[in-house]
C-alpha cells in the first residue's frame, strides 16, 4: 500500500463517527450527517495510468477534472461526470454522467476499490482488469454507497478514447423515442418536453452519416452544447418519460434511454421494499456494525 494510503487508514482510525468530504456538489444527496461526525479528506494524486490498457490507478481526493485532463493527453476519459466533484465523491455517489450513451456507467467502469474499513484497515475489492476479478464484487457495491460501507482512499477505473469526432445537434420538431430507435450509439439524447438536443460521436464518417438520419427526423441544427440541467436529479423507468406532469417536476430535462431526468423540483421519495430494507441492513451490519461511517446517510431504504 501506498504511503498516503496507509496514512489516510491511520487518520480515519478504527473508532468514532466518521465521514469523508470531496468537492461537496452533492454532499446533501443521502441526506446530513449526524452531529458531531469527524469529516476528513481523501489522499490526493494520479498513482499509475496505462494507455494501452485503458486502466488509471487514481487516489480518491483527485478532482475529475484534474483526472481528466491528465487522461486526454493521451485521447482518453472515464464515466466519471465532471461537475466539480473527486474521484470518489462521484463513485461513491454514483451519479452517471449525463453522457452515459457515449461513456458508459460508473458501475461499469470502477475496476477496484481501496478502502478504510470500519475497524480502520485498507481492504482492497476487484482487480486491475476485468479477467483478474472473482467472488464478490466490491466496487459495484461502493458505487452509490454514500461512504457507509467503507471510505474510499483509490480506484482503478477502466478507461474509454475520447471520440475524433463529436457534434451537438437541436431540433424543436424532432420525436426523441424516434431518435432514439434510429441512432446507433449516440453520445446523449435530451428532451425538455419541446426540444431535442442530440451528442453524435464516433468517426467523422459515422458522425457525417448520422447528421443526415437526424435531418430525416427533424429540423436539426447545430447547438452549442448540451442544454442547462435543472438542480435536482431524479431516477425514473424510461417508460415514465411519456408521462412526465410538469405540475410535479416543474421544468425538466429527461436524458432518453438512461432512466435520468433533471428537474426544477425534488423527487418525492419512494418507500423502500420491504425487501430491498432487510438486504440494505444486513450488509450494512456486515461491513459497519458500529455504524460509525457516514452517519445519517440515507441509502437502499435504510437510515445509517
Amino acid at each position: 500500500m501506498s504511503t498516503a494510503l496507509t496514512a489516510f487508514a491511520d487518520e480515519v482510525g478504527p473508532d468514532g463517527p466518521v465521514a469523508v468530504e470531496g468537492g461537496l456538489t452533492r454532499w446533501d444527496a443521502a441526506g446530513p450527517l449526524d452531529d458531531g461526525v469527524r469529516v476528513l479528506r481523501a489522499p490526493v494524486g494520479l498513482v499509475e495510468y496505462q494507455p494501452a490498457e485503458m486502466t488509471v490507478r487514481v487516489l480518491a481526493g483527485t478532482t475529475v477534472a484534474d483526472l481528466h485532463d491528465e487522461l486526454a493527453s493521451a485521447g482518453q476519459r472515464t464515466a466519471l461526470p465532471d461537475r466539480g466533484g473527486t474521484v470518489g465523491g462521484a463513485v461513491v455517489v454514483g451519479e452517471n454522467a449525463p453522457t452515459m450513451l457515449g461513456v458508459g456507467r460508473i458501475r461499469e467502469a470502477v475496476l477496484q476499490v481501496t478502502y478504510v474499513s470500519a475497524d480502520g484497515r485498507l481492504v482492497v475489492g476487484g482487480g486491475p482488469t476485468v479477467k483478474n476479478v472473482s467472488g464478490f464484487d466490491l466496487p459495484r457495491l461502493f458505487v452509490g454507497s454514500f461512504g457507509t460501507l467503507g471510505l474510499v482512499g483509490e480506484v482503478i477505473l477502466r478507461t474509454n478514447p475520447v471520440p475524433a469526432a463529436s457534434v451537438w445537434l437541436a431540433a424543436d420538431d424532432a420525436d426523441p423515442a424516434a431518435v432514439f430507435d434510429t441512432l446507433l450509439r449516440p453520445g446523449a439524447i435530451f428532451h425538455d418536453g419541446a426540444r431535442t438536443t442530440v451528442l453524435l460521436e464516433g468517426h467523422a464518417v459515422d458522425v457525417e452519416h448520422q447528421t443526415e438520419q437526424l435531418r430525416s427526423m427533424g429540423t436539426f441544427l447545430p447547438a452549442d452544447g448540451p442544454p442547462a440541467l435543472p438542480e435536482h436529479r431524479w431516477s425514473v423507468a424510461p417508460s415514465e418519460l411519456r408521462r412526465l406532469d410538469t405540475s410535479t417536476t416543474g421544468e425538466y430535462v429527461a436524458a432518453i434511454g438512461v432512466g435520468l431526468l433533471w428537474a426544477a423540483r425534488r423527487q418525492p421519495r419512494r418507500a423502500p421494499e420491504p425487501s430491498a430494507s432487510e438486504v440494505a441492513r444486513r450488509i450494512k451490519a456486515e461491513f459497519d456494525p458500529t455504524r460509525r461511517l457516514n452517519p445519517g446517510r440515507f441509502v437502499a431504504g435504510m437510515e445509517h
